[in-house]
């Protein structure tokens, strides 16, 4: 006899629940920027859309099966990248808008709570250098940076709390640039 598991039923307030965690720090960064109003509900309902291009999501797909193969499971860093490529909206390398953040684009971030900017290259981790200023995407910033766009503010906790930066400028998008397959 073969018995079916089900997980058990989560309400929406239950903070292992990504739902209720992504509403949460939604109506954080709404508070914090003079907007106290808005409900759970409503950010849900507008959860911020990112852009991906084709070419990007194949070669992110691709390292994400790889490193699987290679005893890559039940990563976190893997399973984040995953979450927001399922996510994403799939668009051409001609048609992602200029202020995207996309791979190999050079971008300046600033710290929300510590007003620290910082310039950096989301790079592929084979390229990754901190030295340089090149952001693997496997990194918590450079997953969350990936397919936002300028003015946005991206946050993911870290040890500490909650870490909050906002993309003040896309210096180098390489789809904007002509520069298709980098």
């Amino acid at each position: 006899m073969t018995v079916k598991r089900t997980p058990p039923e989560r309400s929406y307030a239950d903070p292992y629940n990504p739902l209720w965690n992504r509403a949460k720090r939604r109506e954080r960064n709404r508070m914090a920027r003079g907007n106290p109003l808005s409900t759970l509900r409503e950010d849900i309902m507008t959860e911020r859309k990112i852009y991906i291009t084709e070419f990007d999501k194949v070669r992110l797909e691709e390292l994400i099966e790889v490193a699987e193969e290679y005893g890559g499971h039940d990563r976190k860093d893997l399973e984040s990248l995953a979450a927001e490529l399922e996510r994403a909206e799939v668009v051409s390398p001609e048609g992602v808008p200029a202020d995207v953040v996309t791979m190999n684009s050079k971008v300046v971030l600033r710290d929300l709570d510590t007003s620290e900017k910082m310039t950096c290259i989301l790079v592929f981790p084979r390229d990754a250098n901190i030295d340089v200023g090149a952001i693997s995407v496997l990194a918590p910033v450079g997953t969350a940076i990936l397919g936002y766009a300028k003015g946005d503010v991206v946050e993911w906790p870290v040890p500490a709390g909650l870490r909050r930066i906002m993309i003040e400028e896309v210096l180098y998008q390489p789809e904007a640039a002509g520069d298709f397959h980098v």
